[in-house]
């Protein structure tokens, strides 16, 4: 009761304070140079809000200045967030929201301090908080801010409209003598005499600490006050000024009293005031018996239920508009992210393909140059090849064959070929030298790969038996050479060819023994003679032993060599089918 009692003789002053300021706010935004490209939209929904609120239509004016202060945020207009947050504020300390109107007034203080603000915003803000505080008689943070509201950036004017809301404040503190040293020195402000508004609520403000400190100049101010007030037909004033009187009259005179008291009560039905209708109607109550006493608390019962559930009304619709204002806010900030997004994924999806064409272009350029690489290579190799192998039959041809011609030539020379004996060993001579070279054009000439392999190779192989020599072959026939690269074939053919020869030529040996085994996916090649096999256990691998090491490995095959003095040669191969 006692909070209410406070909103009746306070709240009206300080409302008549702040529009003033606030409409003085207004029209010094006439003047201000905006970009009207980026603010116009943001200036349109504040002269909206503010209509309506003229009208006293709040729902309609709140939902306009929170979608006015969104609109600012988007804009990035710091001084229009906070001139929306002020109003809003206001309009839930209308409707009795004091919570929600601390924390809005609150929500505007980060904003406070940056550059080219709204005029009188960070001033409406600190009073709006002031008001707050003073009504839920919170006296030491009122004071607190409404000295802030001094501090900023305003006009005289209002700055004597906040230390009148001071003096209100250290009243309610019960520092009396503050108070009317306050009101005192205003009293002396030329200023403050010649703006009749400001004069009377000084008057009725500093006769009412009179009143409360039972001094006898209390009712003077009172009335002069009131006159004031009743001269200018200030209407919101002479509501404060019949319930001030009222409140003097109450432990004086009983009938003055409820007739002050009964003009409050028409003065705020007028002013459609509902705080106000409630304290004049306690008054009537303290002062009224039998049935007026009824018929006031009654009326007051009926009143204080309905403005309740009204305000209950009034602050969950203005959570709702919070809300669905919120909600709209983030989806339209999801919507632009997801913009934001979908052009970055445009963008990074560019980049990939820009970077997976020039990594395809890439590889195309080393394929290519890998392709000519490898040609280029295969052609030398080819020339190599045929170089190697040109000088591997020259120096056969000159080995084998140039002497035992040459020798033959002598002979055919020197002897009587007519006799049978000479001419039988003409021919003998002459047939070995056919076998030789036939030999030699074998180890150079095509091979079958194909269902002849096995009997080319055993051809081949048997080729090097002699009346001396003995080649054994085991296993050829166990292995299903058509599954077999031709590659490992040709390799496996010239292999054993090497090996051969190099026996004819070294080994001495009487007895060749070739064995093939198929071991998991492994063929084994073994080779075993008994010759005389390497002196000092050291191979000499320029004896074609050089060249079967690079045919393996060409296959990712292994190779392994066994010899001792006296105790024959032996190889092991293994090579992947």
């Amino acid at each position: 009761m006692a909070l209410k009692k406070l909103q009746f003789h306070l709240y009206n002053l300080l409302l008549i304070v702040f529009i003033l300021l606030q409409s003085s706010c207004e029209k010094k935004n006439q003047n201000i140079i905006t970009n009207k490209k980026d603010l116009t939209e943001i200036d349109k929904l504040l002269s909206v809000a503010h209509n309506f609120y003229e009208n006293q239509q709040f729902d309609s004016s709140y939902y306009y200045y929170n979608k006015a202060k969104n609109t600012a945020e988007i804009k990035q207009d710091t001084s229009r967030i906070i001139h929306s947050l002020s109003w809003l504020a206001q309009i839930q300390r209308n409707q009795g929201d004091y919570t929600g109107s601390e924390s809005t007034s609150i929500e505007a203080l980060p904003y406070i301090g940056n550059k080219g603000k709204f005029p009188c915003g960070e001033t409406n803000v600190f009073i709006g908080l002031g008001n707050n505080y003073l009504i839920t008689k919170e006296n030491d943070n009122a004071i607190y801010y409404f000295k802030k509201a001094i501090n900023s950036k305003t006009d005289e004017t209002t700055k004597f409209g906040i230390l009148n809301n001071i003096g209100i404040a250290y009243t309610e503190k019960g520092n009396y003598e503050k108070a009317i040293e306050l009101y005192q020195a205003l009293l002396l402000k030329k200023n403050i005499i010649d703006n009749p508004e400001i004069h009377a609520n000084v008057k009725n403000n500093l006769g009412h600490v009179y009143d409360k400190t039972k001094n006898n100049q209390a009712l003077f101010y009172l009335k002069q006050g009131l006159e004031i007030r009743a001269n200018n037909k200030n209407n919101w004033g002479l509501l404060g000024s019949f319930y001030h009187i009222a409140e003097y009259y109450k432990t004086k005179n009983v009938t003055l009293s409820c007739k002050f008291a009964l003009k409050a009560y028409g003065k705020s039905t007028k002013l459609k005031n509902v705080d106000s209708r409630l304290e004049s109607l306690k008054l009537l109550i303290q002062n009224s018996t039998g049935n007026d006493l009824k018929k006031y608390s009654l009326l007051y019962l009926k009143i204080n239920d309905s403005i309740t559930t009204v305000r209950e009304l009034a602050k969950n619709n203005f959570a709702k508009i919070k809300y669905d204002s919120k909600k709209e806010k983030d989806e339209n900030l999801k919507l632009k992210e997801q913009k934001v997004n979908d052009i970055l994924k445009l963008q990074v999806q560019k980049s990939k393909t820009q970077a997976l064409y020039f990594v395809i272009l890439m590889i195309l350029i080393l394929t290519g140059l890998i392709y000519f690489y490898l040609k280029s290579k295969n052609r030398r190799e080819k020339i190599q090849a045929a170089y190697t192998t040109e000088i591997k039959i020259a120096k056969k041809l000159h080995d084998e064959l140039a002497n035992d011609l040459y020798q033959m030539i002598t002979f055919a020379e020197t002897q009587d070929l007519s006799t049978e004996n000479n001419k039988e060993t003409l021919l003998h001579n002459l047939d070995t030298i056919y076998l030789r070279t036939r030999n030699i054009s074998k180890e150079n000439s095509y091979i079958d790969t194909g269902i002849n392999f096995i009997p080319t190779l055993k051809e081949m192989i048997t080729d090097f038996n002699t009346d001396i020599a003995n080649v054994l072959i085991s296993g050829l026939d166990s292995i299903n050479w058509i599954s077999i690269e031709n590659t490992k074939k040709i390799t496996v053919y010239r292999v054993l060819q090497e090996l051969l020869v190099n026996m004819k030529k070294h080994s001495n040996c009487n007895l060749v023994v070739i064995s093939f085994k198929l071991n998991n996916n492994t063929i084994d090649l073994n080779y075993s003679d008994n010759g005389i096999g390497v002196k000092d256990q050291k191979i000499n691998k320029k004896n074609g032993l050089e060249n079967i090491e690079k045919r393996i490995e060409d296959i990712e095959g292994t190779i392994d060599y066994n010899s001792k003095s006296s105790r024959g040669f032996t190889v092991n191969i293994k090579f992947p089918v």
